[in-house]
């Protein structure tokens, strides 16, 4: 019994995430996704109170699914570049992996009318943020990096991967390029982690 409960609440979650990606948050009732996932209405206010609860849910599971990569990452003994390296190719590769969900987060938290959910989900995302931090920061401190604005290469580190999410055509100006396509994913996938890895390491090891 307890095996299947599992299982309910976690059909909601996939299920209501694949409705919050195709038809937005708004777009989105409890009621489809108990439709959805085969549950009831009541299933679904029982383990997450409200549409808001599941969304929220869905949303700190994957923050700390990345939290959990971090993690070991930082825990490994490899230089802090490779570690940055490293993040930057873990943190391609699972936006590249699911670029509807990237993008739905990007719209849904983005929406001033949201700072409420935002507020839920933010102890996990600055859980995440430190771990990079720490990563950059011990560079520093061992002389590896140069002394830079450690928030601003994050922010670039992480704005360059929603940018090429967002908008790749930006980056791949072939009118024919889709994003959905594994051939073309591969190929801009492995272009936005050399350029990355490129850039943190002409930019934090070269010295001035």
């Amino acid at each position: 019994m307890k095996t299947e409960k599992i299982d309910k609440r976690q059909a909601i979650l996939q299920a209501a995430e694949k409705l919050f990606c195709e038809t937005g948050y708004e777009g989105t009732s409890t009621r489809q996704i108990a439709k959805e996932s085969g549950a009831n209405m009541a299933m679904i206010n029982y383990y997450f109170g409200s549409k808001e609860g599941v969304f929220v849910e869905i949303m700190n599971e994957r923050i700390a699914s990345f939290g959990s990569q971090l993690k070991i990452i930082n825990e490994d003994k490899i230089s802090a570049l490779e570690k940055l390296h490293r993040v930057i190719e873990g943190y391609v590769n699972r936006i590249l992996n699911n670029t509807a969900f990237h993008k739905m987060m990007h719209r849904e938290l983005s929406l001033t009318q949201r700072p409420e959910m935002y507020d839920k989900i933010k102890d996990a995302m600055s859980h995440n943020m430190q771990l990079i931090d720490r990563i950059i920061t011990d560079g520093i401190e061992d002389g590896a990096f140069n002394k830079v604005d450690v928030r601003m290469v994050i922010a670039t580190i992480m704005g360059t991967i929603t940018n090429v999410v967002i908008s790749p055509n930006k980056v791949m100006p072939d009118s024919n390029f889709d994003l959905n396509n594994p051939k073309d994913k591969k190929i801009i996938k492995d272009r936005t982690i050399a350029h990355l890895q490129d850039l943190t390491t002409v930019y934090l090891t070269t010295k001035k």
